[in-house]
């Protein structure tokens, strides 16, 4: 697959709850573990995925990194960034997002001024509205 047709495949909605940089590991894990992206294509460069969807080259940048970080991708200085076989790297990536978006929202609750038990309850409060909706995710205890 062609850059253009990579940058064709990414697209982000600025009015979700999930950032930027989120949106874009979660869009290129999707396009490798469905196949879509094979080892060995080479993704765009940074400055080219910021520029196709008018973003920071820091965001994509740190989505970069997470994949990276993930065995999904490598970025090779001068040559560019590759999809790597990426078997046994999905509870990895999964794991390092999960606790990107916690750190996120810890933060943001902190600088809020909520109290602990009041997040903590919210947070009891909407995992088990969601496990209604999804049984795969039922809260255990």
């Amino acid at each position: 697959m062609n850059n253009q047709e990579i940058l064709s495949l990414i697209q982000i909605d600025l009015c979700t709850g999930t950032p930027a940089y989120m949106q874009i590991v979660q869009q290129v894990q999707g396009l490798i573990l469905r196949q879509k992206l094979c080892p060995g294509d080479q993704l765009p460069t940074v400055r080219q995925l910021a520029a196709q969807l008018s973003i920071n080259f820091n965001t994509v940048a740190r989505a970069y990194r997470l994949l990276d970080r993930a065995g999904f991708i490598t970025t090779q200085r001068g040559r560019g960034t590759y999809v790597l076989d990426s078997v046994g790297s999905q509870n990895k990536l999964r794991a390092e997002m999960l606790s990107e978006l916690a750190a996120s929202f810890v933060s943001e609750t902190c600088r809020l001024g909520y109290p602990v038990h009041e997040v903590l309850q919210a947070v009891r409060q909407q995992i088990r509205e969601q496990g209604t909706n999804h049984p795969h995710n039922k809260m255990d205890g």
